[in-house]
């Protein structure tokens, strides 16, 4: 049973790898929504697999799975609405936060990671100078979605501190990632840049949402310690 979810995992890597580079060439939201769908439909698939192992970590994964949902929803509607898109994307954070806290509950610390990861990304946000954010509205959604991603992402670094298992080393990768891959993002939408900026946010962002998926099944069957 291991060997046989291990390869599907195998298998969506590699499909939404081959989809997301013909996404940056070609463009276009029928690809982008199948890719997206992908990594939704691989977080239900390893659902399962922690369900029939009757897994102590069976919260974790639902919340996540619920997040990687209104990613997916959050990816396609960034084509269409922007702002709508950023919520759902905004949303889907909220539930990854939740479900970390179901590995580890929430502490102080939670809120020092996150602060350390917010105060730059405000900072970028308000100060860069050649951000046309057109209008102050769009401007405070920016920062608000950087609260939330920052405490995401913090969350998930301290988790790792706390443990360092190899699928909280995953979880913490792919929260980066996906930072990363927002943080692209801004620069693309809100600044006249190299097309480079676009390439790196689509790069990083499949492969981050891939590695919150993949976590669901392995932090049920991997019990090494990186200790």
């Amino acid at each position: 049973m291991k060997k046989i979810t291990y390869s599907i995992n195998l298998l969506f890597l590699l499909a939404i790898i081959i989809l997301d580079i013909f996404y940056i060439i070609y463009g276009g939201l029928l690809l982008k929504s199948i890719t997206s769908f992908l990594f939704f439909t691989l977080g239900i698939i390893n659902l399962i697999f922690v369900m029939k192992m009757k897994s102590d970590k069976l919260k974790f994964s639902i919340y996540l799975l619920i997040g990687l949902f209104f990613a997916m929803l959050g990816d396609i509607l960034l084509e269409i609405n922007f702002i709508i898109g950023a919520i759902f994307f905004a949303i889907g954070h909220v539930f990854y936060f939740i479900s970390f806290c179901h590995l580890n509950k929430f502490s102080w610390k939670d809120l020092i990671y996150g602060i350390v990861i917010f105060i730059p990304s405000v900072l970028v946000i308000t100060l860069y100078p050649h951000f046309e954010f057109g209008g102050v509205m769009m401007k405070i959604l920016c920062v608000v979605y950087a609260l939330v991603i920052s405490f995401m992402v913090g969350k998930a670094i301290s988790i790792y501190v706390a443990e360092k298992s190899i699928y909280r080393l995953i979880i913490m990768i792919g929260t980066i990632l996906f930072f990363f891959s927002d943080l692209m993002l801004l620069f693309n939408v809100f600044s006249d840049v190299s097309r480079v900026f676009s390439v790196l946010c689509l790069a990083t962002y499949y492969p981050a949402e891939f590695l919150l998926a993949f976590s669901i099944l392995f932090s049920t069957i991997s019990k090494q310690n990186l200790n």
